[in-house]
């Protein structure tokens, strides 16, 4: 029945995926720093890390056209060096939907680590742990939950990611054409049966990750 929509799924999903774990790491670290470290310029990067949340997807499609197309300074270097070119590629998708998608993640893990009680990473620097240990072994423990929740939100959000996308990477199908992109297609082609089977998929799959996280959220009230 959706052996049509397969690969347009398939694609998806790695993009989802390859974007969630690029964040789950680089949303942590900037989360912690800016919960944590008091510096020149704090709150100016806390505006520049939320921008891709409030800026239209296709104006920061631009923006990554800009740094990483053919012409751009970061594409340049990369193509140069290392032989790579992110435009109309799969992991130009990931480099969008990991950009737009950075917000989700950084935010709620900066309010899960403020609301780590900093006496209790002190109470265990005290008894000799440092401070690798004491991230994994305390503050990591008891801020997890809202970093999780921020987490599905991100893969939710890059599964339907479409304007940035469809700006770096283009519409290619089997290549490039995620589902958002192939519901658009679908419709501009005239094949509404496609068109719903996609819109039934990517519902599925928002439906259910938002009820994880109302279920991670009613589990973080009880505890």
């Amino acid at each position: 029945m959706f052996q049509d929509v397969l690969p347009a799924l398939l694609l998806s999903l790695k993009v989802s995926f390859w974007a969630s774990g690029l964040n789950l790491v680089l949303g942590v670290a900037v989360g912690w720093l800016l919960a944590r470290c008091r510096f020149p310029g704090r709150n100016l990067l806390d505006v520049v890390f939320t921008l891709p949340m409030v800026l239209p997807p296709t104006v920061m499609g631009y923006y990554l056209l800009v740094l990483f197309g053919r012409n751009g300074t970061l594409g340049q270097l990369l193509q140069e060096y290392f032989g790579i070119s992110l435009i109309f590629t799969w992991q130009g998708a990931v480099l969008a939907a990991t950009t737009v998608t950075f917000p989700l993640v950084c935010k709620p893990a900066r309010a899960a680590f403020e609301e780590v009680n900093p006496q209790l990473e002190q109470a265990a620097r005290v008894l000799g742990l440092g401070e690798w240990a004491v991230f994994l072994r305390v503050t990591l423990p008891l801020a997890w939950r809202g970093i999780l929740a921020g987490l599905l939100l991100a893969f939710a959000r890059a599964l339907g990611e479409f304007g940035a996308t469809l700006m770096i990477a283009g519409s290619i199908p089997n290549q490039t054409q995620t589902l958002s992109i192939a519901v658009y297609e679908a419709v501009q082609a005239g094949d509404d049966a496609l068109a719903t089977k996609l819109v039934i998929l990517i519902s599925a799959v928002c439906v259910a990750v938002l009820w994880s996280v109302n279920h991670l959220a009613k589990a973080k009230d009880k505890a």
